[in-house]
């Protein structure tokens, strides 16, 4: 062997033991930092580098330089006055690019069915568009599952309460003006009267529809909350009105109340306090 190449590495050359090294420290740096964003979103207020480095049993150095790299990139910002760290704006806008990617009809069709077959009952999945109700799929007792788009009205259906309930009043006063159409003698076509249910909706985190849009069917549902508890989607069960008695309603709103957590979860969101 050349003795010059034993005596001094080639530049030009990478050795697999400095690369595996190398890369071992840089997948360690990037599981801190991910560790150090995870733990700044659940920290009430912001923190300082001590605190930080306490709980991630770091280094305050280490920490420190995780921390000053992270500003740089706009991911956590420094308070100026207390030197205390918080989320920096960064991650608004890349939480808001991952809300937009999010297929909330395919992250929640596993619930549907499951729901479905548990009650035996048809269950949906619907979404605020515009000043109606969008249901994106739903699924049926046999556990059949279909990604389907129809427009229902919001002052007649479970659905449409739930989502309703997290919008000003102002914008139940707009409809108002426009008109509610009297589907059945049991739609509710006055502001004040459709206010009252709204609020109730809100106390109690359920809205049902006895025979409102359609005569024959009764339903309720429950909301889907998003990462700011804000409503994103409802989720409800309809079936024909011998099927959903005032007496099954506790047993219905528990079933599709575990599965919007569970879907409210899975999005990243956050169940609102009552």
């Amino acid at each position: 062997m050349d003795a010059t190449l034993t005596s001094q590495q080639d530049p030009g050359i990478t050795f697999l033991g400095a690369a595996t090294t190398q890369d071992a420290n840089g997948v360690r740096s990037v599981d801190r930092a991910a560790s150090l964003l995870l733990a700044l979103g659940d920290w009430d207020g912001d923190a300082g580098v001590t605190e930080i480095a306490r709980r991630l049993g770091l280094h305050k150095s280490t920490a420190s330089r995780l921390l000053a790299t992270l500003e740089k990139r706009g991911l956590v910002e420094q308070d100026p006055d207390s030197g205390r760290y918080r989320l920096g704006l960064a991650l608004v806008r890349l939480g808001g690019q991952a809300e937009k990617a999010l297929d909330l009809r395919s992250i929640a069709m596993r619930e549907l069915k499951i729901v479905a077959r548990s009650v035996k009952d048809t269950v949906t999945l619907s979404v605020l568009e515009g000043d109606s109700v969008r249901t994106i799929a739903w699924s049926d007792a046999m556990g059949m599952s279909h990604q389907i788009s129809s427009r229902l009205p919001l002052h007649a259906t479970a659905p449409g309460k739930v989502l309703l309930s997290d919008r000003p009043e102002r914008d139940v006063m707009r409809l108002a003006r426009i008109g509610f159409r009297p589907y059945t003698p049991h739609t509710i076509v006055r502001a004040d009267l459709l206010l009252e249910e709204i609020s109730r909706v809100r106390k109690r985190g359920f809205a049902t529809s006895f025979g409102e849009h359609q005569s024959t069917v009764n339903a309720v549902a429950v909301p889907v909350f998003d990462r700011r508890s804000a409503v994103v989607a409802a989720l409800e069960v309809r079936a024909a009105g011998h099927r959903i008695p005032p007496s099954r309603v506790p047993e219905l709103i528990a079933s599709i109340r575990d599965a919007a957590a569970t879907i409210t979860g899975l999005i990243g969101g956050v169940v609102a306090s009552a």
